[in-house]
């Protein structure tokens, strides 16, 4: 009795066949042949796959890791080690806290048995992309500060593993040592468009194209999405183009043009808004800041808008917030007019209360000064229930409305 399988080569060969090839092939080379396109076939939905690949993201104040940014799941190594690992846009090689790390979380990858793990050496040419390594006993090692910590790495490589992904050989930054508490403690994903970055390193799969909606702080539940790929982006996003500053080439820059509180488009110094490579002056889109810092003469002309359209007092600080008020308040809308869109702000977007609800603060500031101080950045809670794309090979952000909580 024939087997299944000999019976769908039977009708394939048949002479009624449709699927009978046109030339006359042994039956060694028809299987060939049709191994060939079932491997072309699989390389396909392959395709489809990768190009329409979307991440959950949650907000790390709701998740163990207790962090003010968002967090997306990912696994490393082999056997696969989930982490919380914090989106970070202005970053380009991945952080994964590793065995032994000194002043890690208990939340480590096992490098030592994970049977994909590499440790590169000074000679691999990825070393070479990283600014001021150094060689200990062959090792690429690198230091870094982020805030107020110090982190001390080892360039490695292991199977990186996003939605249903596997990225085989992914180079990332193995934490071995860490002080203070800036650092992510279950790591970082690095979405710069540097050589070391996400971006970078799967070119061939997702087209450097991402976007992302991050759900409000209050959101529970991983509601929001990293979409990874040019397919399943939208078609008729409005966007503003990207700029390149070869002094900060991870960042991504942008052109605003002014600032509008209510209907009156505020008098800000051209210098405040322009983008300049030399200085790094300009305007970033960044996921890791959470309240929009403006240099400070943008700011003051939109605060004291906002101050005389609120029309209450007494005016309060809290923190570094310099315009609070007692109870709730009616806010006028404030919009950041970039070349080729707006983006106007909802008042969950614009303000933040205190915990019992009886302080109300534009949840905007000055950028610190002597610390980027020339560098506008819209930060993570302006960026909420909004679907943010960034299309490197066409050279634009695009930007949509989003409801993701």
């Amino acid at each position: 009795m024939p087997t299944m399988n000999t019976i769908r080569v039977f009708h394939t060969f048949s002479p009624c066949s449709p699927f009978r090839p046109k030339g006359h092939l042994s039956w060694e080379d028809s299987i060939l042949e049709m191994q060939q396109k079932d491997v072309a076939r699989l390389g396909f939905l392959s395709s489809l796959v990768a190009g329409k690949s979307v991440v959950p993201i949650a907000s790390g104040r709701q998740q163990a890791v207790q962090s003010p940014t968002y967090v997306v799941r990912a696994k490393v190594g082999t056997p696969p080690k989930t982490l919380l690992m914090t989106m970070d846009t202005s970053n380009d090689v991945a952080w994964v806290p590793c065995s032994g790390c000194v002043g890690c979380s208990s939340t480590v990858l096992a490098s030592t048995k994970s049977t994909t793990f590499k440790s590169l050496g000074c000679s691999s040419p990825q070393c070479k992309l990283v600014p001021g390594h150094t060689c200990n006993s062959g090792a690429c090692n690198f230091n870094t500060t982020y805030g107020s910590s110090t982190v001390a790495f080892n360039l490695s490589q292991d199977t990186l593993k996003l939605a249903a992904d596997p990225i085989p050989g992914y180079t990332f930054a193995c934490i071995q040592k860490t002080t203070g508490s800036s650092v992510p403690p279950q790591g970082l994903l690095g979405l710069g468009r540097g050589p070391l970055s996400l971006l970078a390193q799967t070119e061939n799969i997702y087209k450097s194209t991402f976007s992302y909606c991050l759900p409000s702080f209050r959101s529970l539940n991983f509601s929001g999405s990293l979409r990874l790929g040019p397919v399943g982006q939208p078609p008729k996003i409005k966007s503003t183009p990207l700029l390149k500053n070869p002094s900060r080439s991870s960042l991504y820059y942008v052109n605003m043009i002014g600032i509008r509180v209510g209907r009156k488009v505020v008098d800000i110094p051209p210098s405040a808004l322009a983008f300049n490579p030399t200085t790094g002056a300009g305007t970033i889109f960044d996921s890791g800041t959470v309240f929009t810092r403006l240099v400070r003469p943008a700011y003051e002309a939109v605060r004291n808008e906002f101050r005389k359209r609120v029309r209450k007092a007494p005016i309060t600080t809290l923190g570094g917030f310099d315009t609070c008020y007692s109870g709730p308040i009616t806010p006028p809308t404030v919009t950041f007019m970039f070349k080729g869109l707006n983006m106007t702000l909802p008042p969950d977007n614009l303000l933040i209360h205190s915990t019992a609800g009886s302080t109300t603060c534009l949840a905007m500031a000055a950028s610190p000064d002597k610390l980027n101080s020339v560098l506008n950045v819209i930060a993570n809670m302006q960026q909420q229930n909004h679907r943010v794309l960034f299309d490197v090979p066409n050279s634009r952000l695009g930007l949509a409305r989003q409801l993701c909580s």
